[in-house]
């Protein structure tokens, strides 16, 4: 949008829908943070599609110095916020079918961490698992596959923790929100708590304050409403970028 704003070219979008599109949920990206992880002050989940998030790049003057694109846009027929779209191909050969999809917004968090999300299983992004977790209910044993995980974290080495792979399909899209609960478990788990957050978590999670919510114990419920103002604003301006019906 930038290039085509700074040289007078017609930028196009063809619109598609967003298979996580059907809620909002998460912090709203610090700018202090800002990254080509996220450069923009939306939350995690931001429930946009692609050309409704280029409409509030533009409207909003998120482009650099502010400038503006000459933005045109194909949306797409019989679409709106409230459907649960499930993708004809996946993603990425990480991403394998829906329930890795559902679940992807509230696991990519553990990127940030020691703890795999199953890449190099058939199971990626729908278990977790860590060499030293004593409480667990299912093992995995994480190896490279040719075209999908090369070396992953813990490669030959037997992992303990849980198999969610279910849990996306069912909950997250009835609760339509992004789950704590296992992020927070698992650091109070580990002994070597120093650890367990990489540099790259900030930039995952958009800021500094939700590693120090878990590090100081901070409830899932607590740390869920200090975003709430966040939300109620970025909701907001949301909506004057819609082309779809909305779910609220």
């Amino acid at each position: 949008m930038e290039a085509c704003a700074e040289n007078n070219i017609t930028f196009l979008v063809l619109d598609r829908p967003n298979p996580n599109g059907f809620y909002v949920d998460g912090p709203v990206l610090d700018t202090n943070f800002n990254s080509f992880i996220g450069m923009h002050p939306v939350p995690i989940v931001h429930g946009m599609t692609i050309a409704e998030y280029a409409c509030m790049i533009n409207g909003e003057g998120w482009l650099k110095n502010g400038i503006q694109c000459r933005l045109k846009y194909v949306t797409v027929d019989n679409y709106n916020h409230t459907y649960f779209y499930s993708l004809p191909v996946n993603p990425s050969p990480n991403l394998p079918n829906m329930n890795a999809v559902y679940l992807y917004p509230t696991l990519c968090l553990f990127e940030g961490t020691t703890i795999s999300v199953g890449r190099g299983t058939d199971k990626p992004f729908q278990i977790i698992g860590h060499p030293k977790i004593a409480d667990g209910n299912y093992t995995f044993t994480p190896k490279s596959i040719a075209g999908v995980s090369i070396k992953p974290p813990y490669e030959g080495i037997e992992c303990k923790g849980f198999n969610i792979s279910t849990f996306g399909e069912i909950f997250i899209k009835s609760k339509k929100q992004i789950y704590l609960f296992w992020l927070i478990g698992m650091y109070q788990q580990l002994s070597n708590k120093e650890k367990f957050f990489t540099p790259f978590f900030d930039k995952l999670a958009g800021n500094s304050i939700l590693r120090e919510q878990i590090i100081k114990g901070v409830s899932e419920d607590k740390i869920r409403e200090s975003w709430q103002p966040a939300l109620v604003k970025y909701k907001k301006m949301r909506k004057k970028y819609l082309l779809y019906p909305d779910f609220e």
